[in-house]
Parts: C-alpha cells; structure tokens; sequence
C-alpha cells in the first residue's frame, strides 16, 4: 500500500489559502488537487471527523455535535473519547480488510480511545478522588505516548485548550507525526492540527492574529509535508469547517428558563441544569443546539419560545432533521439554527448568585454545551497572573482550590461554526499532494474531481483515503 499522511487542520477554507499567506498549503494544492469540501450539519469537530471517518452521515453514524443527551440515561456529556459511540466501519478499518498488513497511528484525531489501529495518542487527564485534574494523554500502546514523551517533552496540555491555547500544542503534535512516520512507518498516519481553532473564535478568522496563526500553522504543514516526502507518504489535508466573523450571543436556556420549561437545580455551588426536571432544555454546540424535550407539548412550546428569540435562524423538527441527514435517537426533539453571525451560549442564569461554580473555570464535561469563553482569562481579573499563581500554589499545598479564570461575558466572542455555509470556500476545504485522477476508481460515491458544484463531499473523504492507500507507490 502506498503511505498516506491524512492531515485534518481545524478551521481551514480554501479561501484562507494563497501563496502569499499559506504558501506550503497553496504549493500542496498547485502541485495536487485542491476542492473546497460540502459541510455537513452541525458543523463541529465530532460530527465532522465521524462523517469523514465512515463516509456517512450523522444520521447514520450517530454523531450528531460535540455531545449529546444519552437517549436512556439522560446523561448530559461532550467530547466523549469511544470510538465504539460512532457506528460504522472506519477507514482504518476498512483498510485492513483491503491488506491486513496496513497499519495506522491516529495522532489526536477525536474518537480515538479503543480504535481499531496500531498507534494512538489522544489527551485524557488524570482525575484523582481529591478533585485534581492532572494534565496527561492516553495513549495505546502505553510505551507509544512515552515514547514519544521522552523524545519531545510532555505534551503541553495547557496549550492546547483553555486560556493558554496556541501554537505549541500543534507543534508537539507535528512533531510526534514526524517523529512516528520516519521511526514507525505506518501505512496510514492520522494527525490533528488545532491551531487555527483558537485565535479565529477569538477575535476572528479576519483580525491581524488570525491570519498570523494561518502563517503558523503553514509553516507546520510544510515541515509535515517535507517529511511525508522524505519518507515517501502521499499527503492530504483536510478540514472541518470555517469559521465565520460573530458578534451575537443567545442564551437558548435562560429562554426556556424564563418560560418555565428548564429547571435548574439549586446547589451549594450554584445553579445545575437538571435534565430529568426540564421540561426541555438545550445542549448547545457554537451556532447549532439540540432542544430536548419532556412532550409533544413541551416540544410545541419550546419551539415557540425559541422562534420568538433573537438571532435564532430555523428550527428543524424530525422532517427537516431528516432532510439535513441528522435524524438519529441520539438528536434533539428540535434543532435550532443560529444566525451567521450569531452563536448560543450555555447559560441558563441570570442572578450571578446562582452562577454554577463550574462556570468560570475550564470544565468541558459537566458544561451543558460548549463553551468558548474557556479561551479566555476574564479581563476583570486585574492581575491574571497573580490570581493564577495563588490557586497553583493552594494546589501544591494540597488546599482545595477553584480555577476560577475564565469570563462569563459572551460578547467577547468573535467566531464561530456550525452551519453550512452559502460559501462552499468559505467552509472546509480538501487538498491532497496526488491529483484527482489518481484516486478516480475505489469508493461507491467515487472520487473524481468535483462536479458541477464545484465541492467533493465530505461523506467520500473515506474512499478517497482508500483511493490513495491502494494506489501502487
């Protein structure tokens, strides 16, 4: 099989690329194909990896956001790690039955504990019963992630989400996708790039930071590229979506609060979104949430409070979901759409009396959605550094302690995704360092050079990897 490095850069369009800002990306696409790729619905990580990973849509797979209400259990949770949570056969799995000598190395790409492959690395941190959250990966095997821990350093948890998020956390995972194609040698090498993620919801995939992240995270795929040539791997990038300029926060919740449709529980430490008690809530997901509901009738008056809140675009009921290929048990009763340049808070509070503990600090599991904010330190905070010096050193001591640094005011946001945009280049994009003729025969859907619409879909990303693997090297 010919070797494949499967790049997924988060946040990349193809109108991001020139030779001017991207030259490495736009030298990639002039020497192969280039395409802007159809988006899917929501347009979110999870949902979108799942989708390039089986070749189907979420309706099928499952993955319909970042997180979801669990159909039984009525457990609220995101960014699960289960690889077993997205049905269907994956590429890695598929490309074994083609040739059982393939072997893979999924390098942080979501879905990644207990997947079918030979080599993984994925961030998971330690809990232990004191309430600590220690910064570590998981990674299979064991001897892999320390390894390559030995020869790079530890992984930089901290840049790689919350306030700190930047460069260093797609660096080390270059670097680790350099270090295990020339040492590994696996058929297929899988690495996920975050960086454009965080400074494009920051301020913006337009503001001077952003497009200086778009020259960063180049540089980082030439290096890639150069050594996938070295060791004689084709090379496809992909991404997930764009990322589009917003100025508006909604709060889904504290509508449906105020109309009596979501309960809160009253806690020592704030406010807890209650999912037995409500009568329907949302877990929101950037510009898309899932409105789960009690009732018929609760589903009927959810859908007319949101209609009447301000920067709510469309709300899908089970035949629009349907039609968007969304329509699975794992979704809500209603999914609401936000306006381009809108996105939903998780925030069901108004008195900051009954804030959530949680709310202010970096905690993306017990969060009922998503939240950005999490980027940020809070600029009333008016030494930063000292307050996080005071909560390192309770932490050191063994004191209980709260991170609490991160602000609650959403205007602060500049971007966001999870729509499709009107734009195919504005949305993610699909290059590869072989032409589209070279991958023309493997795949039912095919894959061939875009069509009429100019776009390659998102669900034929799958075939075409297996396109590239079997072509002779």
């Amino acid at each position: 099989m010919q070797p494949v490095l499967l790049l997924d850069v988060v946040g990349l369009t193809q109108a991001q690329i020139s030779p001017e800002i991207t030259p490495h990306l736009h030298a990639l696409g002039q020497r192969g194909s280039i395409a802007p790729m159809d988006s899917i619905l929501p347009a979110v990580t999870c949902s979108a990896q799942a989708t390039m990973l089986t070749g189907t849509m979420p309706s099928e797979h499952g993955v319909v956001g970042n997180g979801w209400r669990d159909p039984k259990s009525f457990e609220v949770a995101l960014w699960r790690q289960s690889n077993a949570l997205v049905r269907g056969e994956k590429v890695y799995e598929a490309a074994k039955k083609l040739d059982p000598s393939f072997t893979c190395a999924k390098l942080f790409w979501w879905w990644n504990m207990g997947a079918a492959v030979d080599l993984s690395i994925t961030p998971r941190p330690f809990y232990p019963a004191d309430g600590r959250k220690i910064p570590a990966i998981y990674a299979w095997p064991p001897e892999f992630g320390e390894e390559t821990e030995a020869a790079l350093g530890k992984f930089p948890f901290f840049d790689f989400w919350g306030p700190k998020a930047g460069l260093p956390s797609s660096r080390w995972i270059a670097d680790a996708a350099i270090r295990t194609l020339r040492e590994k040698r696996p058929t297929l090498t899988m690495a996920y790039l975050p960086h454009l993620d965080y400074d494009h919801q920051r301020f913006g995939p337009k503001a001077p930071r952003s497009i200086e992240a778009l020259r960063e995270i180049d540089v980082i795929v030439g290096d890639l590229v150069a050594a996938a040539d070295e060791t004689g791997a084709a090379v496809i990038v992909v991404s997930e979506y764009g990322i589009t300029e917003v100025s508006k926060p909604v709060h889904l919740n504290l509508a449906l609060r105020k109309a009596g449709l979501l309960h809160a529980r009253k806690t020592p430490n704030g406010d807890v979104l209650d999912p037995f008690g409500s009568r329907a809530f949302a877990l929101v997901d950037h510009q898309i949430a899932h409105i789960y509901t009690q009732d018929d009738a609760a589903t009927a008056e959810a859908r007319r409070v949101l209609e009447g809140v301000d920067g709510v675009q469309s709300i899908l009921d089970a035949e629009g979901q349907r039609a968007a290929g969304l329509d699975h048990p794992n979704s809500g009763d209603l999914v609401v759409q936000s306006d381009p340049d809108a996105w939903f808070t998780y925030y069901y509070w108004e008195d900051p009396a009954a804030e959530p503990d949680f709310a202010r600090t970096v905690d993306i599991h017990r969060k009922p959605g998503y939240d950005p904010l999490e980027m940020f330190l809070d600029p009333g905070i008016k030494v930063p550094m000292l307050r996080v010096a005071r909560r390192l050193a309770q932490k050191k001591l063994g004191f209980r302690y709260l991170m609490d640094l991160i602000p609650t005011d959403a205007t602060l946001i500049r971007g966001s995704h999870g729509l499709v945009p009107e734009d195919p280049a504005e949305g993610p994009v699909w290059l590869s360092s072989l032409p589209f003729s070279a991958s023309s025969t493997a795949g039912p859907q095919g894959t061939s050079a875009p069509g009429d619409s100019g776009t390659i879909p998102m669900t034929s990303v799958k075939a075409r990897v297996l396109a590239a693997l079997q072509r002779p090297d």
